[in-house]
C-alpha cells in the first residue's frame, strides 16, 4: 500500500482489499516502533484498560476492568490486569470501614430482625433495605436517605436533604413505592434510627402490606449492603469532590446514583452487570418461556448491546 499511496488514497485501498483504516495504522505503528504483533497487542490492551478506568472515574480495580477487556475481545487473566494497571500507575481508590451514625435512643417500638443478615435474593422486591448518611459540604451537612433493592443492589428511592427528620427517608420510601409498586410479600429492613421506627414511616409500611425488619443495636453489618452502597458513593465520588453549596452536592449525588450507579457501573454481586442490566437479565429470563422467539432473541440483542 505504501508503494502506491501517490496513485490511491488511503481509504480506497483500505476498501479494496478489505481492511479497516485503523488496522492499517495500527500495522503501520506497529512496523515503524520495531514492535512485535504480541507486543503491540500488549500496547493496545494497555490503551483500554487506560480508557476503562477512566471512564469508571477510576472507580475499577482489576475484576471489573478485566470484564470490560474480555467484552471488548481480549482473552486476559485479573492477575495481568493488575499488573499492567500497577505499569500504569492506575490504582483505584480504598474503601473505607463503617462508621455508625444511627441515632436508636428513642421510645418508638423496635422490629425484630426478619433479614439476619441473609442478603441473598431471588427476585426483585423480595427484600428493600433502607438507610441514611452524612454528606458534608462547604454550607454544612446534607443526608442522603436512600432505599434500595437487595437482588439487583439497585438504588430504587432516594431524598437529599438539610435535616434528619422522618421526611427525608419517608421521601426515598415513597419514590422507590412509585417507581416499583411491590407487592405484599416484601421485607423492609433498615436500623434502628429514629426515622425508621417513626409512627409515619410505619405507617407508609403497612400501606402496602410490607413486614418492617430492623438491624441489632449496634450492628452496622446487620444492613451491610446499604453500608457498603454509602461507602461506595463516598470513596467514589463524594471524597473526589469539594462541594461548595447543598444544591451542588444534592444534584451531583442525583447523577451518580441515576447515571453511574444504577445504570453503567459493574456491581460484583451482579455478575459483574450494573444493577439496571442485572433485572433486565431477569426479566429476560422470567418471560422467555412465553415470549415467541424473534421477541427474545431482539431483548437478549438489547441487552448485548447495553454492555
Amino acid at each position: 500500500m505504501a508503494a502506491h499511496r501517490g496513485e490511491f488514497s488511503i481509504v480506497g485501498m483500505c476498501e479494496a482489499l478489505g481492511v479497516s483504516k485503523s488496522g492499517y495504522y495500527n500495522w503501520l505503528t506497529t512496523k515503524e516502533r520495531g514492535l512485535t504483533e504480541t507486543q503491540q497487542s500488549r500496547e493496545n490492551l494497555k490503551i483500554d484498560i487506560t480508557h476503562s478506568f477512566h471512564q469508571s472515574f477510576g472507580t475499577y480495580g482489576a475484576p471489573r476492568i478485566k470484564k470490560d477487556m474480555e467484552e471488548a475481545g481480549y482473552n486476559v487473566s485479573e492477575k495481568t490486569v493488575g499488573r499492567l494497571m500497577a505499569e500504569l500507575g492506575l490504582y483505584a481508590c480504598k474503601q473505607k470501614n463503617f462508621v455508625i451514625t444511627t441515632d436508636s435512643d428513642h421510645a418508638y417500638p423496635v422490629s425484630r430482625n426478619l433479614l439476619r443478615q441473609n442478603f441473598k435474593v431471588k427476585k426483585p422486591n423480595q427484600v428493600w433495605v433502607s438507610d441514611l448518611t452524612y454528606i458534608w459540604t462547604s454550607e454544612g451537612w446534607v443526608y442522603l436517605s436512600s432505599v434500595m433493592d437487595l437482588y439487583s443492589r439497585k438504588i430504587i428511592g432516594w431524598e437529599v436533604t438539610d435535616h434528619m427528620r422522618t421526611e427525608g427517608p419517608l421521601a426515598a420510601l415513597e419514590m422507590a413505592i412509585l417507581f416499583r409498586n411491590p407487592g405484599s410479600n416484601l421485607i423492609h429492613h433498615s436500623d434502628r434510627g429514629s426515622q425508621y421506627a417513626s409512627n409515619k414511616y410505619r405507617d407508609k409500611l403497612e400501606s402496602i402490606k410490607a413486614k418492617s425488619s430492623m438491624s441489632r443495636c449496634g450492628n452496622p453489618y446487620d444492613n451491610a449492603c446499604m453500608e457498603s452502597f454509602f461507602a461506595t458513593l463516598k470513596k467514589e465520588w463524594v471524597y473526589r469532590h469539594s462541594f461548595r453549596t447543598k444544591e451542588e452536592a444534592t444534584h451531583k449525588i442525583n447523577w451518580f446514583i441515576s447515571s453511574f450507579y444504577n445504570s453503567v457501573r459493574r456491581h460484583s454481586n451482579n455478575e459483574y452487570l450494573s444493577p439496571d442490566n442485572f433485572e433486565y437479565r431477569y426479566q429476560v429470563v422470567e418471560k422467555s418461556a412465553s415470549y415467541p422467539k424473534k421477541i427474545l432473541y431482539e431483548c437478549l440483542s438489547h441487552l448485548a448491546c447495553a454492555l
